[in-house]
């Protein structure tokens, strides 16, 4: 019994090792946008805001593909493949003085997070028995904002010597690399056969993968714009605001520990929990006029993705059973990268549509309405 539960545990270690590396994967490097944007001063500022979002289109495209990847190739290959993918091609990038070359990069380190995305949260439906899950689940989710805090200050740090020492934040794929080398099984996780429809897998679980869109609308909302409002309002000074940022993070980490504990006593009204948190943040941040609220509404907004993705993804996993990690998760993964992908003008969009009859509508406001419109979709889980 020890030695079969030293196996379970060392399993654990190398599939939540690549939660650590996900969510966040795009983003990593956006504390050097700034001087990464002034070296390529020539080129147009799409391209250089393509940096931060190449990724997250790849990975969605990727995802598209995973079930196919995963009949015809093993667990440990995949993620092997897909954790070189993620230290060569992230790297790389930072040796790189040609824009199209540095997208070129980072579009296939998109196609390796696509690869890895799924597997740090599939693994878990597919080889952890149905009590585990959520307690699990909110462990990834955990290692996701663990993973956004770390690479955040290490590549912040590192930006602050040159832009290009910046992606070296992804050699962290060493971190996985080795765990799943030594612990991860090497066999499939799907058969040979067509599978499931990509067409029947959106009609099946499509209130799961509507609400995980919006459920990352509501989080990206906040790294794309939180800088820039606070600036705008000045209620923050410039030195605070990425320490506000990491500790955001850090909340998020708390909320993905104690997802497990809140499923338990809240039972299927857990489902309301995030989309409720994130409007209380929103409106702490639309309102605040001093750092009190500021930092109140960042924690709630942390706390909200902690908890919000691991109850979307262990709902869906509970309803698909064993084909989870082929079947929805892969499909929540592409909503998730097309939510980090779109954020931005959708925000924008919603927030002009607001400004309509609302003045003084800002992203804030706008991350507030759709916070709403999920609690209202959220009865339909």
């Amino acid at each position: 019994m020890f030695f079969r539960n030293h196996r379970r545990w060392r399993l654990m270690a190398a599939i939540l090792s690549l939660s650590l590396l996900t969510v966040m994967a795009g983003a990593a490097v956006a504390p050097a946008l700034g001087v990464i944007s002034a070296y390529f001063s020539d080129e147009p500022e799409i391209l250089v805001k393509l940096i931060i979002s190449m990724p997250a289109l790849c990975i969605a495209v990727t995802n598209l593909f995973f079930g196919r990847l995963c009949r015809y190739f093993r667990v440990r290959t995949l993620s092997l493949a897909g954790l070189a993918m993620y230290v060569v091609f992230g790297c790389a990038a930072g040796v790189c003085s040609n824009i199209y070359v540095v997208l070129a990069c980072r579009a296939l380190l998109g196609v390796g997070v696509g690869i890895i995305m799924p597997m740090s949260t599939g693994l878990i439906t597919f080889y952890f028995t149905r009590d585990k899950h959520e307690a699990l689940m909110g462990y990834s989710s955990a290692m996701n904002m663990l993973g956004g805090v770390v690479a955040t200050l290490i590549a912040g740090g590192m930006a602050m010597i040159s832009w290009r020492l910046s992606f070296a934040v992804y050699l962290l794929g060493f971190v996985s690399i080795i765990p799943v080398i030594l612990w991860m099984p090497n066999e499939k996780i799907a058969d040979n056969g067509k599978g499931e429809k990509q067409r029947g897998v959106i009609r099946q679980y499509y209130p799961y993968i509507a609400g995980m869109f919006m459920l990352m609308l509501l989080f990206f909302n906040y790294p794309a714009n939180f800088a820039l409002e606070s600036s705008r309002s000045g209620v923050v000074t410039a030195g605070m605001i990425p320490v506000i940022m990491a500790l955001m993070d850090v909340f998020g980490f708390f909320g993905g520990i104690a997802f497990s504990k809140f499923a338990g006593l809240l039972g299927g009204g857990m489902k309301y929990v995030a989309p409720l948190m994130f409007l209380v943040g929103y409106i702490c941040l639309d309102k605040a006029a001093g750092i009190v609220l500021v930092m109140a509404g960042s924690f709630v907004v942390g706390a909200a993705i902690g908890i919000g993705v691991p109850n979307i993804i262990s709902t869906a996993s509970a309803k698909a059973g064993d084909k989870a990690a082929v079947t929805v998760i892969p499909a929540l993964s592409v909503a998730l990268y097309l939510s980090q992908f779109a954020a931005p003008a959708i925000m924008a969009a919603v927030q002009i549509c607001i400004a309509a009859v609302y003045s003084s509508a800002t992203t804030y406001t706008a991350a507030a309405a759709i916070s709403v419109i999920l609690i209202l979709w959220s009865r339909i889980f």
